[in-house]
């Protein structure tokens, strides 16, 4: 599995949202873009993760920094995350894992103390260019976008 660094161009992409629209990278050219991948809608980490997002879209946003989430979902299923979480941000439909595994974000992990596949909770800045900001690989839910704030420096 390959990881991405700092540098590397960020894997394209277009893949349908939570909205139903197909969303491309491309969307995001000029901007700084945070891209967060997670396992699952509706579950408890990914939940506290998601929630953590929306409740600092502010300092992002005034950083500059737009916020996509990225999961193996349906888009009906993120649709109904959005709306039972209130998620101001897309959240993007990969099924088939290609985007997720073109990051470095699906893959073999450990899971209590066993090695499964699966998805990587990982989290992507790409700069206004396109390529790779940072990127962080096995982030745990609870903590991470504080600790991304100090990071980056917002």
């Amino acid at each position: 599995m390959t990881r991405l660094v700092p540098g590397d161009p960020a894997p394209d992409f277009t893949l349908d949202s939570d909205e139903g629209k197909s969303v491309s990278l491309s969307d995001y050219a000029g901007s700084r873009l945070l891209l967060y991948a997670y396992p699952a809608a509706m579950t408890p980490g990914c939940t506290t993760q998601a929630c953590d997002f929306r409740d600092s879209l502010a300092p992002f946003h005034d950083a500059g920094i737009k916020i996509v989430g990225l999961s193996p979902d349906s888009p009906e299923k993120l649709a109904e995350f959005r709306d039972l979480e209130n998620l101001d941000f897309p959240l993007l439909s990969d099924p088939g894992k290609d985007v997720l595994t073109s990051y470095g974000a699906f893959g073999e992990k450990k899971l209590y103390g066993k090695v499964v596949v699966g998805v990587i909770r990982s989290t992507f800045v790409i700069d206004p260019e396109g390529r790779i900001e940072n990127a962080w690989y096995n982030v745990r839910a609870k903590g991470h976008v504080a600790k991304l704030r100090r990071e980056l420096d917002i």
